[in-house]
């Protein structure tokens, strides 16, 4: 027995060196941390040299030459004041009169989407005015003929408007819609060709039925004014912004078309798979097979 347990505990000469190598290894490993810290010195930090270079900063700041905020929002710190038209005013008269670059920005897009200034207190409707800054600006706005604007800015009793052809001042005659809203709807107008009755309006991002109920009546529908997609012609890039398709469906129509020609009527397109009798609907006043 005690042979046995002899001959099983015992080692050869190489397996002796294999172990003293481990062992001088696993030794080296566990020594490597304290001797790299023996040798490298951290160097300390000059917080001398730090708080001067914040006291530098702040100074800057408070003096007006230092920002984090992006150029295009920064201020006029020293605005020059006078009597202007928001209607008619340049991005480098907003920011003479205090605005950022980024604030007459917007208002130059609102104005191009065809929004107009009727009196002061329209100015406040722009998101990026703040309270702070109308009311450094109130004084001076002047508007040519802005009290005779304000007695229009509604549609008389009984007055149609044909949404087809309105333009965004015309809109804004409607109740409850803005000059944004006006806006979207020329916007989704466009996008679709036109309106075919009027209830496509509760489309528009914005219009609750509550608006829509109030305003109906107010609103005709000429859908001789509608623009009709050449289906048999029309690319995928041009088809593909029309609101009521979806990106497969569009290449499907297109795919279909090149497969088995040209479309007569929309009785052809009842073989597309994803164009149900709902979408077939919507989209055919929209179609010309010509």
């Amino acid at each position: 027995m005690r042979s046995r347990i002899k001959n099983y505990l015992a080692i050869t000469k190489k397996e002796w060196n294999g172990m003293v190598v481990l062992v001088i290894l696993i030794a080296l490993v566990l020594a490597a941390p304290y001797v790299y810290q023996w040798f490298r010195k951290d160097s300390k930090i000059n917080f001398s040299d730090f708080d001067k270079a914040a006291a530098q900063l702040d100074k800057a700041a408070k003096e007006g030459k230092y920002t984090m905020a992006p150029p295009d929002t920064v201020k006029n710190l020293h605005p020059v004041m006078f009597p202007f038209n928001p209607n008619a005013s340049t991005e480098a008269q907003w920011v003479q009169l205090g605005l950022s670059k980024k604030q007459a920005a917007v208002i130059l897009h609102y104005k191009a989407k065809g929004g107009k200034f009727y009196k002061k207190e329209d100015l406040q409707k722009i998101y990026a005015i703040t309270a702070d800054d109308y009311k450094r600006l109130e004084p001076y706005i002047n508007i040519p003929g802005g009290e005779t604007f304000t007695k229009y800015t509604k549609a008389k009793p009984g007055e149609i408007i044909e949404i087809n052809s309105a333009d965004s001042a015309k809109l804004t005659e409607l109740k409850g819609i803005g000059g944004s809203f006006a806006t979207r709807i020329i916007r989704y107008r466009g996008l679709l060709g036109g309106f075919y009755h009027k209830e496509q309006l509760k489309e528009v991002y914005g219009m609750d039925s509550l608006t829509f109920e109030g305003i109906k009546n107010q609103l005709s529908v000429d859908p001789a004014k509608v623009k009709k997609i050449e289906i048999n012609t029309v690319s995928f890039n041009q088809l593909r912004l029309f609101p009521y398709l979806s990106y497969k469906q569009v290449n499907a129509i297109i795919q279909y078309r090149a497969q088995h020609g040209n479309y007569s009527s929309v009785a052809d397109m009842k073989d597309i798979v994803l164009l149900d009798d709902n979408i077939l609907r919507k989209i055919e006043p929209y179609l010309n097979f010509k």
